[in-house]
């Protein structure tokens, strides 16, 4: 006999009011994350919060910003990979995961926000909230999440705290912030003394009043402890003794060494599997446990082929978490095997097999990251977040000792009802005054629209644009050079808007080898005034390597390696060498940034040569005046 609706909704009630009974906090532990524009001191403050929890032994020596171990964090000063630590204050373990403060990583700040249950928001107390403040709380607050604002660095002299909280309130509220998220408590710290404080000019000498602030606001951890296990993978680490590790909160039961489970993948596909190994995290290790419980940040070994967004339950029980949401990338570029005449002589693995293996590879953790296979074998369309997500993982790759090519990047359009659309971001700009009119013709030239300018009391003018993703790419070489070295830029993901027209965003053509050989400084000195050199003398070249750029707006091919003819009347040593200019050394992201069209990277692990995709002089030539001839044809 079917039930009435009254019945079923009494049914439904008795189900809710059961989970709830079954749902109790676990209050010895906080999960945490720390999220914060890019050099707000972040991984500073991590600092702090381990030195003060007795993790470092008394005169231990230890390195700065302790949780960027990455090679590439520490050179950029950045950090680029979610890392988890815990720590132990009156009794109680925090979890704290540090988060990337750059929008191109932001994929590592979605993933790790289904992991925590409240948020550490640094700002600084001078610069205020950051485009990539507005970023990285929107995350957190999506989630519901409630935060604990810190504003550090408040012993610079042009500090400005009450400014910057009056900002940061504004800002919760433009995202949508509920009342109680709004309600936020301010702590006031110096990360680099590991000093806090109530009050900007009352600081403590240590951190006790961050600590105790997290543990009366920040909630504990929801969890059902009588139910089977169930642990959404957050993300991935690897063990040269267990293999490949998942990470993620255990939301309920128990999980033991040994333990049978089940994988569930994103399709709903279910994998048996067993669990060799459990952890949790302790101060700057993985401590091996016999079972871990509900409601901590653990770590699985023994699962293979485990991904991240996949679901570690009990085979009675397997039931999924909702799959892990994560924007779409926005520029993309074509990664192939190195065909130059200098292939082979710097890297290990070379093969089109090898680097197809080595990006899918990278899918396992970059959950923001795409890769496609073409109907060419040795090219592979690879697509992120912006320019520098897929040039750290160009540079990971050459330090790895991957030999390949790479193309210019290109933005990533979308077909919608009302026709195509193109990614647009939001830039924001601080220049001196004297660069305001050049930087703003060169916004005009991208078609950029102005939103906001204000000038700061220094003479510093803070400006605010919509521009096409494609007007950005390769624009913050020519904006630097523009302002001396002295200007900001920070970028911002705003959505897609219809296409905004042609952008010219490069005015200068290339200089070409024109054969294979050894630079000479007996060419430069004439070659030099063509336009700037990228090599020196002494440097081995190919026909069609772009060796310099050109003053003028269309290539030119040139000999860097015409050498002197040597006569009885000249001694060898008497070359010509005086007035020849220092090259330009361009590094991976500039080299990216200058690309054209019609040019590659070779990138190897010892050298970034910038070459023509077709290396003929002849068949390109030709193919520039057909061109040239298409375009009358068309303008008539």
């Amino acid at each position: 006999m079917p039930a009435s609706p009254t019945g079923v909704s009494v049914l439904a009630g008795f189900f809710v009011i059961h989970e709830c009974l079954m749902s109790q906090a676990r209050p010895d532990i906080r999960n945490i994350a720390i999220i914060a524009h890019v050099d707000h001191g972040k991984t500073t403050l991590v600092d702090g919060m381990l030195r003060q929890t007795n993790v470092f032994r008394e005169n231990q020596q230890v390195a700065e910003r302790v949780l960027d171990s990455n090679d590439l964090e520490r050179e950029r000063g950045i950090t680029i990979l979610a890392k988890n630590t815990g720590i132990v204050y009156n009794d109680i373990t925090i979890n704290i995961v540090d988060t990337p403060g750059h929008a191109d990583f932001g994929g590592e700040v979605e993933r790790i926000m289904n992991m925590v249950d409240g948020v550490l928001l640094l700002v600084d107390a001078v610069e205020g909230p950051m485009p990539q403040t507005r970023f990285v709380l929107r995350k957190a607050l999506e989630k519901g999440h409630e935060a604990i604002v810190v504003i550090n660095k408040v012993d610079r002299p042009a500090a400005r705290p009450n400014e910057v909280i009056n900002a940061t309130f504004d800002l919760f509220i433009d995202l949508g912030a509920s009342d109680k998220q709004a309600e936020f408590p301010v702590i006031y710290t110096i990360a680099l003394d590991g000093r806090a404080g109530f009050a900007p000019d009352r600081l403590q000498d240590d951190l006790s009043p961050l600590f105790d602030t997290i543990l009366a606001h920040l909630p504990p951890p929801q969890v059902e402890p009588q139910q089977p296990p169930r642990l959404l993978v957050t993300t991935l680490e690897h063990s040269n003794y267990v293999g490949k590790i998942a990470v993620g909160r255990l939301q309920s039961g128990v999980l033991r060494n040994g333990q049978q489970v089940v994988r569930i993948l994103h399709d709903g596909t279910i994998v048996p599997g067993k669990v060799s190994h459990v952890y949790t995290f302790r101060n700057l290790q993985r401590l091996e446990q016999e079972e871990v419980t509900a409601g901590d940040i653990v770590a699985v070994a023994g699962l293979a082929d485990i991904g991240i967004g996949e679901t570690i339950a009990d085979p009675s029980d397997p039931r999924p978490f909702p799959p892990i949401s994560i924007e779409a990338p926005t520029v993309r570029m074509t990664f192939s095997i190195n065909d130059s005449p200098f292939t082979g002589r710097e890297g290990q693995f070379v093969t089109s097999r090898q680097l197809r293996e080595r990006l899918y590879r990278e899918l396992e953790r970059n959950v923001a990251l795409r890769v496609e296979d073409t109907e060419a074998a040795e090219r592979f369309v690879v697509s992120g977040r912006g320019e520098l997500h897929l040039a750290i993982l160009i540079e990971t790759m050459r330090r790895e000792g991957y030999e390949f090519a790479v193309s210019r990047p290109e933005v990533i359009f979308q077909e919608t009802p009302e026709g195509l659309k193109e990614p647009v971001e939001q830039a924001f700009i601080e220049v001196a005054k004297e660069y305001l009119g050049m930087v703003t013709e060169m916004m005009g030239r991208r078609r950029g629209q102005l939103l906001e300018m204000r000038y700061g009391d220094d003479g510093t003018v803070y400006a605010a644009y919509r521009v096409p993703t494609r007007g950005l790419l390769g624009f913050r070489q020519p904006f630097l050079t523009a302002t001396r070295g002295t200007g900001i830029l920070h970028t911002l993901f705003d959505g897609y808007q219809p296409l905004a027209g042609e952008i010219a965003t490069r005015d200068r053509g290339s200089l070409i080898a024109l054969e294979t050989g050894t630079v000479t400084s007996y060419a430069l000195v004439n070659a030099q005034q063509r336009g700037v050199l990228f090599v020196r003398p002494g440097d081995e070249v190919y026909g069609g390597q772009v060796v310099g750029q050109h003053t003028r707006g269309d290539d030119l091919v040139i000999n860097v390696c015409k050498a002197k003819h040597l006569t009885n009347h000249r001694k060898a040593f008497a070359d010509i060498t005086v007035g020849l200019a220092p090259p330009h050394v361009l590094s991976l992201d500039n080299a990216i940034e200058y690309l054209g069209s019609d040019e590659l990277l070779e990138v190897t692990p010892q050298s970034l040569r910038i070459r023509k995709d077709d290396l003929n002089h002849e068949r390109r030539g030709k193919s520039v005046k057909q061109a040239k001839k298409e375009r009358s044809l068309l303008a008539h």
